[in-house]
């Protein structure tokens, strides 16, 4: 009996050790409940890439949606923009949610072909945004290389007071 307790302690040990060698930093579990509240009332995100000397950019306005599962965020871009270039290059981004005082992260940001971002931004969009007909990505944009699809996962939540600086250093992951 001795032998199975100690076993068994042993076994929760190993476990507890894994899940928290494979959580990441904290605060980056997904998004926190104030950033899901914010995402919703915004219709726009600001999005800042890192230059090569490791200052950021200035932040832009972007449309976006979010992964069914709301652990990503997901843009688009035209191809060959800064964004598109910079994230190529492994650039981390930095993100404002509604407004350049809202709450901001650091996050990862991948281009990806995947059909199910490219699908869910194709019908998010329209929902979200009235111009979108007119002046939004379609299909054959994607298709055609013209605009790419960039999904954005949390990495790291930065302060509250987190405000723009373009031309400073970005802050560490």
């Amino acid at each position: 009996m001795k032998r199975f307790a100690t076993l068994s302690i042993l076994a929760v040990a190993t476990a507890l050790t894994i899940s928290l060698l494979t959580a990441g930093p904290a605060g980056c579990a997904g998004f926190s409940d104030p950033e899901l509240k914010a995402f919703d009332q915004a219709t726009t995100v600001y999005v800042a890439t890192v230059r090569k000397d490791g200052n950021q950019s200035k932040p832009a306005p972007v449309w976006f949606t979010m992964s069914a599962d709301r652990a990503q965020l997901l843009i688009q871009a035209h191809k060959g923009s800064w964004k598109d270039k910079r994230i190529r290059r492994g650039s981390p981004v930095i993100v404002w949610i509604g407004g350049l005082n809202g709450p901001s992260f650091v996050g990862k940001a991948e281009i990806t072909k995947d059909a199910a971002v490219v699908d869910k931004i194709l019908t998010d969009y329209p929902k979200k945004y009235t111009m979108d007909a007119l002046v939004g990505p379609s299909r054959a944009s994607f298709e055609s290389g013209d605009r790419i699809a960039i999904r954005i996962t949390p990495v790291k939540q930065l302060p509250a007071d987190f405000s723009p600086a373009p031309g400073t250093p970005a802050p560490a992951i």
